[in-house]
């Protein structure tokens, strides 16, 4: 007789793998949710929720390899989950806030974005770095999905700070959307920050950035990500400067290593 064989998502020896996955499709939900209150009105509650997403994200993977939980079935799962929630999310809130007004070009646009997008993404799970290119690790070619997501919302979060300004927001919309569409498929080095170790003495002051950040966040939610925003379009021609510098030192290295071998 054959034993029935119960389905089993993982091992009951592999449980920590559950707690990212937990955390993936907890982020798929905030996003399809943001959509949900944009279609509502509701832009202050569905860029939240981006942000949220965007929290979740970058702890998954992080806690993935803190307790040893990283899959295979994890990685798709997080690249599809970046699609919904950083692909599809913040330009539908876009859509139905602005772009919605451009008629059949405010859809193009929309488009465009999400195919740019899903591009990235495929890219990203194809790229592999070589043992002596393992510097690499500390960049992204084109900047990561989830801070495309909240670039691209920049003229909807200004538009609900309480900073004053005496220009209209929603005419940046359609020109930052594929702006920032065309940075996500480039191969303009980002910082990733992933293999970036802190030294002990360090961490006090870590730990108080990040509640002087939570702080900031709980308070003046959306000056605060304007200010994230433009921080990370200036650190832009800064990691440039430092792929650069990085890989110069690095093809040093090589010739310096071959002629070695041939003496």
């Amino acid at each position: 007789m054959e034993q029935n064989k119960k389905f089993k998502l993982v091992s009951s020896k592999k449980t920590r793998y559950l707690l990212p996955n937990i955390l993936t499709l907890g982020g798929v939900c905030l996003g399809i949710s943001s959509i949900k209150f944009s279609i509502d009105g509701n832009f202050s509650l569905a860029v939240i929720l981006i942000l949220f997403a965007a929290i979740l994200d970058a702890l998954d993977g992080r806690i993935a390899r803190l307790i040893k939980g990283t899959s295979e079935f994890g990685k798709e799962l997080d690249s599809l989950t970046d699609f919904v929630s950083f692909g599809i999310a913040p330009v539908f809130i876009l859509y139905f806030w602005e772009l919605k007004n451009y008629g059949r070009l405010g859809w193009a646009i929309a488009l465009i974005y999400s195919v740019c997008c899903v591009l990235r993404l495929a890219r990203f799970n194809l790229t592999k770095n070589e043992n002596h290119q393992e510097w690499k690790n500390n960049f992204f070619e084109g900047i990561p999905s989830p801070a495309g997501g909240l670039l691209i919302l920049m003229p909807l979060i200004l538009e609900l700070s309480d900073l004053r300004y005496n220009f209209v927001a929603k005419d940046l919309t359609p020109f930052l959307t594929i702006f920032i569409a065309v940075l996500l498929v480039s191969k303009i080095p980002t910082l990733s920050l992933k293999k970036i170790s802190t030294p002990p003495k360090a961490t006090i002051f870590l730990l108080l950035s990040a509640g002087m950040i939570f702080i900031a966040l709980l308070f003046y939610t959306f000056e605060t990500l304007l200010i994230f925003g433009l921080a990370y379009l200036i650190s832009i021609p800064i990691s440039i400067f430092i792929f650069r510098k990085q890989k110069e030192k690095s093809l040093t290295k090589i010739s310096e290593d071959d002629h070695e071998d041939i003496l």
